[in-house]
């Protein structure tokens, strides 16, 4: 099991501006950089495609990824320009997560429909799909980060499900993951494993192996603002 790290924490007290941050989560050995979309919830969450953007120009070899973009937020036709931005930056270090959103406050603020984002999210990313080069090609695997029915969704016109760690307990999240593989389901993400204690690391180590017994491909840790330094949070996981 890989293991990548969340900027999420960028937004509460940052240790360091966003680019020397993931200099150091790539130099601590983390195989993945992972940055959130959240808008109009409390403190600024900074957005997916600048961090990304910054991580890129300072790393090399770390996968880059949205956890995820709430697609039904934006037109498909902008969202297409600025992923294609992103990998004019990145090159193939990117992985497109994606998302319905799951927090009206965000679709209210930008006056969008919240109970159609199920809909929207589809028929935005079938469009996404059409404009994009495919993976194959230099383009980015789109993954699903969704709960319930569209798990199996995921594993059946997706590239990949991304479960969240921050709203399941780890026995739904191996739960959710059979089901994920019965269905035929390729690359399975868990996302926002937290470790904010640095005294007690036992609880993220406990969640992380069982994830990898489980058999998913990439956990990725959200270290909180005062964590643990990092090279510590990747020793959890050889």
């Amino acid at each position: 099991m890989r293991l990548g790290a969340s900027l999420a924490h960028l937004s509460d007290a940052p240790p360091f501006p966003a680019a020397r941050w993931a200099a150091r989560l790539e130099q601590a050995g983390f195989e993945g950089l992972w940055a959130p979309e959240v808008i109009g919830r409390g403190a600024l969450v900074p957005d997916p495609f600048v961090l990304l953007a910054a991580a890129a120009a300072v790393t090399e070899r770390v996968e880059l990824g949205t956890a995820t973009v709430q697609v039904p937020l934006h037109h498909p036709a902008e969202l297409v320009h600025r992923v294609r931005s992103l990998l004019s930056v990145s090159g193939d270090r990117l992985t497109l997560g994606v998302s319905p959103g799951s927090t009206q406050a965000d679709f209210t603020l930008l006056d969008r429909d919240f109970r159609s984002r199920f809909t929207t999210l589809h028929a935005h990313v079938a469009r996404l799909r059409s404009l994009l080069p495919p993976p194959r090609d230099g383009g980015p695997e789109v993954l699903l980060g969704s709960w319930g029915a569209n798990v199996e969704r995921a594993a059946r016109d997706y590239d990949g499900w991304v479960a969240s760690a921050v709203r399941r307990t780890p026995e739904q999240l191996l739960e959710a993951l059979v089901g994920f593989r019965a269905a035929g389901g390729g690359r399975a993400v868990v996302m926002g494993v937290r470790v904010e204690d640095d005294d007690d690391l036992a609880p993220a180590r406990d969640v992380l192996r069982r994830c990898a017994d489980a058999g998913f491909d990439d956990a990725v840790v959200l270290i909180g603002p005062h964590g643990p330094d990092p090279e510590r949070v990747r020793a959890l996981h050889p």
